[in-house]
């Protein structure tokens, strides 16, 4: 029977597991608590391929505990049921480890299933997650679990499992088994921290390669062939969704051309040509603003035409505006002054509106009330003082003029005219 090599090759120690130094480190607080054997619930956060499924059957190993498997995508409450009945039957006096994987697939009523279990210790429940656990899993589950974040693998250490699993396949095969120059390097850089992933190529590339001989050489053309795109990590529904779009508008904000070029890259190379344009609009006038004001006519032209032409021409006008836009004078008073505004009137400071901005043609012919009106176009500099503030917020003060040539140049000519 078929068995996957990232499967054989699964660590059975936490010494063999690459990357998470961090929670795996040798005076870490996981490491303790598995020397201790008094496991509590724990959830597992991270991307796919960083060793949350590799940890938790170590964990189950460690602590002579009997591993029981469910993956949320696929199991209900019955699965979980059958697991309870098991309870009183069996097995390893420690109990059960319930691995349950990607448990935000579970509803509310799928997940309080567990409570009464993991409350009572009958069940020690290791759950993982590719999504932030605080948006997906109740807050009943997580009351009662121990959070820790499984962090991307880096290349360097991904590159240690490639080559281990060479290795692997030269004793298993007894083959000799060559790599060109920089294919383990390749492959390490282009899975996305995806370890899981990596050992794929390498199986495919092995298998590809393979033939009579008992010498096995793995190339660089047919690496890059493999991991074509293989490094994206997207989910339109997932935190890698938001996190690309969240970088594609701090970099523009930041004033960083290649840093927001590089996540304008990645959103077009998934296809995500609605999210890139939405985020590069929205910077015109939360960032640049009023220190630029004709950015944003200049960008909508360019999401305009970026919306016709459709991928992959749709890159060239949105690079010129997320450029434009990175290396423009930066202001967010408009948001400042907007916001403001809006926290008066959420607060209940709003007030009837001065008699004379009331829209006269409101008035009945018999009714008709001096309404004191200046028009401003009447007096010099189409300027004349008066109230627009209802009176409960005559002072209030929203706009602030940004520190860029564009607003100061406009405070100084008001100032000139209000005689300040």
């Amino acid at each position: 029977m078929y068995r996957p090599l990232a499967d054989e090759l699964r660590p059975n120690t936490l010494d063999d597991v690459v990357g998470q130094s961090e929670i795996l480190g040798e005076n870490s607080m996981l490491r303790r608590i598995i020397a201790s054997k008094q496991i509590p619930n724990m959830i597992f956060y991270g991307p796919s391929g960083t060793g949350k499924t590799t940890v938790a059957s170590i964990i189950a190993e460690k602590t002579n505990r009997t591993l029981r498997r469910l993956n949320a995508t696929t199991a209900g409450i019955a699965d979980i049921k059958a697991i309870i009945d098991e309870l009183d039957t069996f097995i390893a006096p420690e109990g059960v480890l319930l691995y349950l994987d990607e448990i935000q697939y579970f509803n509310k009523k799928q997940q309080q299933s567990l409570l009464e279990f993991i409350e009572n210790g009958k069940i020690t429940l290791i759950a993982s997650t590719t999504e932030n656990p605080y948006f997906y899993v109740f807050n009943a589950i997580l009351s009662r679990s121990t959070i820790f974040e499984f962090k991307q693998i880096e290349a360097s250490d991904v590159e240690k499992a490639i080559m281990r699993a060479i290795r692997f396949l030269e004793e298993r095969d007894r083959v000799e088994i060559s790599a060109e120059d920089g294919v383990a390097m390749h492959i390490a850089q282009s899975c996305g921290g995806d370890v899981r992933k990596a050992i794929n190529a390498v199986e495919l590339l092995y298998s590809a390669s393979k033939g009579a001989s008992s010498t096995v050489t793995l190339t660089l053309s047919d690496a890059q062939q493999v991991s074509q795109k293989s490094s994206m990590r997207y989910d339109r529904e997932g935190d890698a969704h938001f996190d690309i779009l969240s970088s594609l508008m701090k970099s523009m904000r930041g004033s960083d051309p290649d840093a927001a070029l590089h996540y304008l890259a990645r959103l077009l190379e998934a296809g995500d040509l609605i999210g890139a344009c939405r985020r590069i609009l929205c910077s015109a006038s939360e960032d640049i603003g009023l220190a630029y004001p004709q950015a944003m006519p200049i960008v909508k032209a360019c999401v305009d035409s970026a919306m016709q032409l459709g991928l992959p021409e749709a890159r060239l006008p949105l690079a010129e505006a997320v450029i434009l836009l990175s290396t423009a004078p930066k202001s967010n008073s408009g948001l400042l002054a907007i916001d403001a505004a809006i926290a008066d009137v959420r607060a209940g400071k709003v007030g009837p509106i001065p008699r004379e901005l009331q829209n006269v043609h409101a008035d009945s012919t018999e009714h008709k009330r001096e309404q004191n009106y200046k028009y401003p176009h009447n007096y010099p500099s189409h300027y004349i003082k008066q109230q627009y503030l209802p009176d409960g917020l005559a002072n209030a003060k929203y706009y602030e003029y940004g520190d860029n040539k564009t607003e100061q140049a406009a405070k100084n000519y008001w100032d000139q005219i209000k005689g300040k």
